[in-house]
């Protein structure tokens, strides 16, 4: 792929990320990479205008998966995850599903593999 702009290859890798969230590093809510996202019925509509990549991870979100396995799935740095899931949130496009344990409580068996593999699949 021919760098944009004449940059050189390192170059464009470290742009990109923030081409992607139009320049911005913040989400505009608190996501752990634990946090269950899934596509809303908006989202699972393809006639709302979004980015290629947002349109790819309401895709994924079909079924429920942690910000760390879209992050995984889809390339892209665990910031820029967050803030594009974050702006999906904000659109309507995606559910946030709270993870927040009760003291004693332990996440299931089954979540905890799905993370370890989204992890593994980062690296």
């Amino acid at each position: 792929m021919e760098p944009a702009l004449g940059l050189d290859l390192d170059t464009a890798d470290l742009v990109r990320p923030y081409f992607r969230t139009h320049g911005r590093t913040r989400p505009t809510r608190t996501l752990p990479v634990e946090t269950l996202i899934a596509a809303t019925e908006r989202g699972r509509a393809p006639e709302h205008a979004c980015s290629r990549e947002e349109a790819a991870i309401c895709l994924l979100c079909r079924s429920s998966q942690s910000v760390a396995e879209i992050a995984a799935y889809r390339r892209i740095p665990l910031g820029v995850a967050r803030v594009l899931v974050s702006d999906l949130a904000d659109r309507g496009l995606v559910a946030v599903q709270d993870t927040q344990l009760a003291p004693g409580d332990r996440p299931s068996i089954d979540f905890m593999e799905r993370v370890l593999r989204g992890l593994h699949a980062m690296t």
